[in-house]
């Protein structure tokens, strides 16, 4: 854990405070305000103007090329600072909680995936086959990092073992994630040639950029923990570089002559039929298996959440340029379809410990 975390001597977990979220640049305004009318994702609005932006101005010709590679730069980057924020320490910390672990990454990537392969299915007699291969490319990304603790710590979840979860998620899906992908995507579809390329495209923007800035830690690691808040916007700005190019692409080959409301309207309700078979699933393995309510919420949050900030770059170095802009799509849905629902679980899960906090409180005094 970074040097910010406390650690208690008893039974070395960390005391998380909401000054230590803070400064790892999480979205604690998702923790302090009330939820029982969740807002709109700003990112997420970005995301739609930069969208809307590539519609009405989208780059072409020279000017495309050039975003191409802006993008490309930008994805190795994102990955490189991932690779820096990365806490090995954090992850060992918690892997004493081997099962709980087992779990969660069971739910991204065997459970989701299986659900992934259904919907892929079941969408592709619907909606155009790009957006159907972006609903099981969704099924196949990691966990988030940020909003899985934030969540975990507002319902009053193991904040550590969430913290290694969702880490641990994160760096087993810079292989995994590729892997899945050629496997249930791509097999089949290209020549040996072409799946080479993609090999080197993965291994030169997505893993050698994440393992030159892991191993840079020790070197850099103090100064990335201490700007983790400043580090936020690179991330975000990477991300909308990438979806612009995708897009102006996807608009050049007719991306909104081939996506129509029913389109929309089908990838929302595969999202939605999606996270709650997955929460259904994991609530009931965490009974099952008998977590505390702690480990519960934090397999129900990381286990039941795909990131988007590591999906979009994946999804530029895994598909044509005129594909990315339809497969991200899905995406994008799902981001906010999780954020409203984990956001109002969460605060769920809060005053229910808020209540029965005040009802141990009360007993004593009526004793």
């Amino acid at each position: 854990m970074p040097e910010e975390a406390v650690w208690a001597n008893n039974n070395s977990l960390p005391i998380i405070s909401l000054d230590w979220l803070k400064n790892q640049g999480i979205a604690v305004s998702i923790m302090t305000r009330r939820l029982n009318f969740p807002t709109l994702d700003p990112f997420l609005l970005a995301l739609v103007g930069t969208v809307i932006l590539a519609s009405v101005l989208p780059a072409r010709g020279a000017a495309l090329q050039v975003f191409d590679l802006v993008a490309d730069a930008a994805i190795m980057l994102l990955f490189f600072l991932h690779g820096a924020k990365l806490s090995r320490e954090a992850i060992v910390s918690g892997l004493g909680n081997w099962r709980l672990h087992l779990m969660t990454l069971a739910s991204t990537y065997v459970l989701f995936p299986v659900l992934g392969l259904g919907a892929a299915w079941a969408g592709g007699l619907v909606v155009d086959p790009a957006l159907a291969t972006g609903l099981l490319f969704l099924a196949l990304l990691p966990s988030t990092v940020q909003s899985s603790i934030a969540f975990t710590a507002m319902a009053g979840g193991n904040v550590a073992a969430a913290v290694c979860s969702a880490s641990l998620s994160n760096l087993l899906g810079i292989v995994l994630t590729p892997l899945l992908v050629t496997l249930f995507i791509h097999s089949g579809t290209s020549a040996g040639g072409d799946e080479l390329a993609s090999v080197q495209k993965i291994a030169t923007q997505l893993l050698l950029p994440f393992v030159t800035g892991h191993l840079l830690r020790p070197l850099i690691g103090k100064w990335i923990d201490r700007h983790k808040a400043l580090l936020l916007p690179v991330d975000r700005s990477s991300v909308l570089l990438v979806v612009y190019s995708a897009f102006s692409a996807a608009v050049a080959n007719g991306v909104w002559q081939r996506v129509g409301a029913l389109d929309l309207a089908v990838l929302l309700v595969a999202s939605a039929a999606i996270l709650a078979i997955v929460i259904g699933i994991n609530a009931g393995a965490a009974k099952a298996a008998g977590l505390s309510r702690e480990d519960a919420i934090v397999l129900l949050f990381c286990g039941s959440k795909k990131s988007l900030v590591s999906g979009v770059p994946m999804a530029g170095a895994l598909f044509a340029p005129a594909q990315v802009g339809l497969v991200i799509l899905p995406v994008m849905i799902f981001h906010q379809l999780q954020l409203f629902v984990c956001a109002w679980l969460a605060g769920r899960y809060r005053r229910q410990l808020d209540g029965q906090t005040a009802t141990a409180q009360a007993a004593p005094a009526q004793g």
